[in-house]
C-alpha cells in the first residue's frame, strides 16, 4: 500500500482518537435521485478569461437535484462567490440550506456576505448551515484561531441563520446525504498539520477531524462533491458506499488535497479510485494540476471525464463535465 509505515501508523493513532469509526451501514434501499448538477463556484482556475469571475484559493459549489438546491462550502475571501455569480448569473436567493465540509476559512470566508446579500431578496436565505459533529472546536495556528467559523459564528446567528451538527449520514433531500465526520480506515494523510487542535485533554495535531462530503446515490451511481478530502478521497469514497450504496462512483467532484501527494501516494490513490469504478473526476482547489492527470492515467478515464476545474465547471447527471477552455 503506501510506505513509511511507521509514519502512517502514528497518523491512524491520531485519528483514531479524534473520530471515532462509525458503524453505520445501509438498512434498506436508498432513494435515488434522478436529475443532478454541481456547478463550481470557487476554485483557483478561471477558464475563460474572467466571464466567470475571479479565481481564488477556495471552493464552493452548488448543488442542484431534484428541483432542490444547495450551496456547498462558500469561498475564501468575502466577495468571491458573490461576484462569480453575479457574473454567472446564478440566483442564490432561493436556497435555504448550505452545507460546510469543514472548519477552514477557505471554505467558510463568503458565509457572512452571501447571507447579508441575499437574505435582502428572501430572507430564509442560505440561512440552515448544516455541519459536521466538532466543527466548532478551537483550532490555533501562530497562538491565533485558525478556524473560519468561531469568528463568525454569533455573527451568522444574529442575522437569523443556524447551525445544525450532525455526527452520522444525514439525508439532507431524497437520495442527498450529509457523510457526517468520514471514519479514517486507510492513513490517507491529506493535511497539512500547520495547526492545533485544542481538546479538553490538550492540544493536538490538527487533522481536520470533523472532514465531510455530501454524497448523492443517483440511477447511474454515486456523485460525491468534498470540499478539500481532508479525510482521504478514498476514506471518503469508501465510506459513501459502505453507509449510502454499494454502487460504483459515478463521479467525484470537488477538492481531494492531493496537490502535494508524492508518486507513491497518487499511485496507490489511482488503483483504489479504479477499483472503486469512479466514472468521472472533476478535481477542483486542492486536488491539484498535475495530480488530476496522474489520476486520469491511472484510473485510465478520458479528457473529457478526468479534468482540473475552473470557476464555472460543472457535472450533469447523464451528460457528464462541461467546463471553460483551459480547463479542457
Amino acid at each position: 500500500m503506501i510506505s513509511n509505515t511507521s509514519y502512517y501508523r502514528a497518523a491512524v493513532i491520531a485519528v483514531a482518537i479524534l473520530v471515532p469509526v462509525s458503524g453505520v451501514a445501509q438498512t434498506a434501499p436508498r432513494a435515488q435521485a434522478t436529475n443532478l448538477k454541481v456547478t463550481v463556484l470557487s476554485t483557483m482556475l478561471v477558464g475563460d478569461g474572467g466571464a466567470n469571475g475571479v479565481g481564488e484559493w477556495g471552493f464552493a459549489a452548488l448543488l442542484e437535484v431534484d428541483g432542490r438546491r444547495i450551496l456547498i462550502d462558500t469561498g475564501a475571501r468575502p466577495e468571491t462567490v458573490l461576484r462569480n455569480v453575479e457574473e454567472m448569473r446564478v440566483d442564490l436567493s432561493n436556497v435555504t440550506e448550505v452545507v460546510l465540509t469543514h472548519n477552514h476559512a477557505d471554505h467558510t470566508g463568503g458565509l457572512l456576505a452571501l447571507r447579508r446579500a441575499f437574505m435582502a431578496k428572501t430572507p430564509a436565505a442560505l440561512s440552515r448551515v448544516h455541519v459536521p459533529a466538532g466543527i466548532f472546536t478551537s483550532r490555533l495556528a501562530g497562538g491565533r484561531e485558525a478556524g473560519g467559523l468561531l469568528p463568525i459564528k454569533a455573527a451568522f446567528e444574529q442575522l437569523g441563520g443556524t447551525f445544525i451538527e450532525h455526527a452520522a449520514p444525514f439525508e439532507l433531500a431524497p437520495g442527498v446525504w450529509l457523510l457526517g465526520p468520514v471514519p479514517r480506515v486507510h492513513p490517507e494523510r491529506n493535511w497539512s498539520a500547520t495547526g492545533r487542535l485544542q481538546l479538553p485533554a490538550g492540544p493536538v495535531e490538527d487533522n481536520v477531524p470533523e472532514d465531510t462530503a455530501i454524497a448523492v446515490n443517483t440511477r447511474d451511481g454515486l456523485v460525491v462533491i468534498s470540499g478539500c478530502g481532508h479525510a482521504g478521497i478514498i476514506n471518503t469514497l469508501e465510506y459513501a458506499r459502505k453507509a449510502i450504496a454499494d454502487v460504483p462512483i459515478e463521479a467525484a467532484v470537488g477538492g481531494f488535497h492531493l496537490f502535494a501527494a508524492s508518486d507513491e501516494v497518487l499511485g496507490w490513490t489511482g488503483g483504489r479510485l479504479k477499483a472503486l469504478g469512479v466514472r468521472n473526476l472533476l478535481g477542483a482547489h486542492c486536488t491539484g494540476i498535475e495530480a488530476v492527470f496522474r489520476l486520469r492515467e491511472l484510473i485510465g478515464l478520458a479528457r473529457r471525464t478526468a479534468v482540473v476545474a475552473a470557476v464555472g465547471s460543472s457535472f450533469t447527471l447523464g451528460s457528464g463535465i462541461v467546463s471553460p477552455p483551459l480547463a479542457r
